[in-house]
C-alpha cells in the first residue's frame, strides 16, 4: 500500500460549528443534520478503504474543531507528535484533547511555541523525507523552523502561499512520488522532484467556486474528492486514478475540503 497514513483521528462536528470561522458566503446556511452526514459518510469512505478511524468527543467549546487536520503533525515512525500553534487565536486550545490523546496513545509530545505558528493545513506530506509548508497567514517561518527541531530526520521547504488559506489547498500528495498541483496558485518549481499532475485553475468548474481542488489519497491509485469538479475528476482518471467523490457542502461552508476533517497518522515522518 503506497499511501502514507493508515490510521486517522475524527472529531465529529457539534450544534457548535454553526459558529465556525469562515468568509463562505454559505456560512449562515449551515445545516447541522446534512453536516452530520456527510461526516458520517466521509469516515465510512476512509473505513471501506482500509484507513483506522478513531473518533474523538464532540469538542463544542470549539466551532472548528471538525477541521481536526490543523492540530497537529503526527509520525508513527518516530513516536513523535508536534503539537500545532493555530495562526488563529480564536482557534487556541482545539490542539488540547488531541495532545492528550496521542500523549496517551504513547507519542512523544512536542510543542510549536510563540512566536511560531503551524496549522496543519499548510503541511504537504510526501513518501519521501521532506515536506512541504505554506507560508501563510496561518503558518509562519518560527513555526516551521520548530518543526525541523521536532523531525530532524525530515527536510521541511518553505512554500509561499497568498491566494488560500492552506498549501492543500492548492497541491496534495496522491503515491508514488506524485503530486496534484494547481500552478495557478502555487510555483510548481518548488516540486521539480516530483512527479506533477497539473489542475489548471480554470477546471476549477464547481459550485463550491474557482479555488484549487483539496483531496485525499486513500492508496492503490484512488483518490477522494468533492462532487463538483468534473474537469478535475477527468484529468485525474485520465492519468489513471480511481476519483471517489462525495458531496462535501457542509464542510464547504466552513471554507474546508476533504483533507481538514482528518487528522492523519503519517508513516513517513
Amino acid at each position: 500500500m503506497d499511501r502514507i497514513f493508515d490510521k486517522v483521528l475524527v472529531i465529529p462536528p457539534g450544534d457548535s460549528y454553526r459558529r465556525c470561522l469562515s468568509k463562505n458566503p454559505g456560512h449562515s446556511t449551515i445545516d447541522m443534520e446534512s453536516a452530520l452526514k456527510q461526516h458520517d459518510y466521509y469516515v465510512d469512505i476512509l473505513r471501506k478503504h482500509g484507513v483506522q478511524v478513531e473518533k474523538l468527543p464532540v469538542q463544542n467549546d470549539f466551532p472548528d474543531s471538525i477541521f481536526v487536520q490543523d492540530t497537529a503533525l503526527v509520525g508513527t515512525s518516530s513516536k513523535i507528535a508536534s503539537i500545532c500553534r493555530f495562526g488563529v487565536p480564536s482557534r487556541r486550545g482545539e490542539e488540547e484533547v488531541v495532545a492528550d490523546h496521542l500523549e496517551d496513545e504513547g507519542f512523544r509530545i512536542r510543542y510549536i511555541e510563540e512566536p511560531g505558528t503551524v496549522e496543519g493545513g499548510d503541511i504537504l506530506v510526501t513518501d519521501r523525507d521532506i515536506c512541504f509548508v505554506g507560508i501563510s497567514e496561518r503558518t509562519n517561518r518560527e513555526g516551521v523552523e520548530q518543526l525541523r527541531t521536532h523531525f530532524p530526520g525530515t527536510e521541511f521547504t518553505e512554500v509561499p502561499v497568498t491566494e488560500v488559506f492552506h498549501l492543500l489547498s492548492a497541491v496534495n500528495f496522491v503515491g508514488n512520488g506524485t503530486l496534484a498541483i494547481c500552478p495557478d496558485i502555487v510555483d510548481t518549481a518548488y516540486f521539480e522532484e516530483f512527479e506533477l499532475i497539473e489542475i489548471p485553475k480554470s477546471t476549477q468548474d464547481s459550485k463550491y467556486g474557482n479555488k484549487p481542488i483539496n483531496m485525499v489519497y486513500l492508496g492503490d491509485d484512488t483518490v477522494l474528492m468533492p462532487d463538483a469538479y468534473p474537469s478535475t475528476k477527468k484529468i485525474l482518471e485520465d492519468h489513471g486514478y480511481d476519483v471517489v467523490t462525495m458531496d462535501i457542502s457542509e464542510f464547504w461552508k466552513g471554507d474546508a475540503g476533504t483533507t481538514c476533517p482528518m487528522l492523519p497518522y503519517y508513516k513517513t515522518l
